[in-house]
């Protein structure tokens, strides 16, 4: 079997007596997305910025290609490939496309003795990239970040992390407060990221845009891991039922007890887990 380009063993976090995260053990490999699902106050900020280098877990492991890795700062796992593009794309409104793309690490060139922002280059390679994601509304570099749609400063982020060698790629509810059209844009993106091999994390609560990319599902409550599935393993419905608080939780841990194979796995919520 492949080694997964990014697994989680048995992390937990706690911030002094309030425990985060529970014993999360959860894997994604390349070319696959594993969709994030969880309510408010789940987990799932925390296991983002934890996977970012933002938080160092209490206790557990984290390995990158089969190497365990620890993560000082966010420089450590964007060093590793690891790109997060945040609810609203990270951009900057009074930015232009090319400057926004580019920001932090601009290309120069030099006039005399000085040295300018190469803001032609800057432009041809953001509109470039964007378009090879099939975004064809952006053609010029010099326009504004704040007259693009929703769905197209979240296309421009994702394009610019796979630009920079991005491997890993969480998309923090890229969909979220995006209309219809602007979130399928935002879909057919992380479908193309899939295709050139990326792993992806998307994190939602919108279950028909998880099933609309996912091939592996994980469920936060509270915290802890309550279903681990890959696709076609559960419908909408029961989804839906996990994220609300389990199938019914008296249902979940009666298959626990019963010995379900999906729930004891090693990536899977443990029994005394399920509430």
């Amino acid at each position: 079997m492949a080694v997964p380009v990014l697994e989680l063993r048995n992390v937990n976090k706690s911030f002094g007596p309030i425990e985060v995260l529970n014993d999360i053990s959860l894997k994604v490999n390349a070319g696959e997305v594993l969709c994030l699902l969880g309510d408010n106050g789940a987990g799932k900020s925390t296991l983002i910025k934890t996977l970012a280098g933002v938080h160092k877990p209490t206790s557990g492991e984290i390995f990158m290609d089969g190497e365990k890795v620890i993560f000082e700062r966010p420089k450590d796992a964007a060093d590793r490939g690891i790109a997060t593009v945040h609810q609203f794309g990270g951009t900057f409104p009074l930015m232009s496309i090319g400057r926004s793309f580019f920001v932090g690490v601009e290309p120069t060139k030099r006039i005399g003795p000085f040295t300018i922002f190469d803001r032609k280059t800057a432009n041809a390679t953001a509109v470039k990239a964007v378009q090879e994601f099939g975004i064809t509304r952006i053609d010029d570099g010099d326009r504004l970040i704040g007259g693009l749609s929703g769905g197209e400063r979240q296309s421009l982020a994702i394009a610019r992390a796979v630009h920079f060698g991005a491997r890993v790629l969480i998309l923090d509810e890229p969909t979220a407060a995006l209309g219809v059209k602007q979130a399928s844009h935002v879909l057919r993106i992380v479908n193309e990221a899939k295709k050139r091999g990326l792993a992806v994390i998307f994190i939602t609560h919108q279950v028909m845009h998880a099933l609309a990319v996912g091939d592996h599902f994980a469920v936060l409550i509270r915290g802890k891991l309550a279903a681990n599935f890959m696709k076609g393993e559960k419908s909408r419905e029961e989804i839906t039922d996990l994220m609300a608080g389990g199938e019914d939780m008296a249902e979940l841990e009666a298959q626990i007890g019963g010995g379900s194979e999906e729930l004891h796995s090693p990536a899977h919520v443990r029994a005394s887990d399920a509430e």
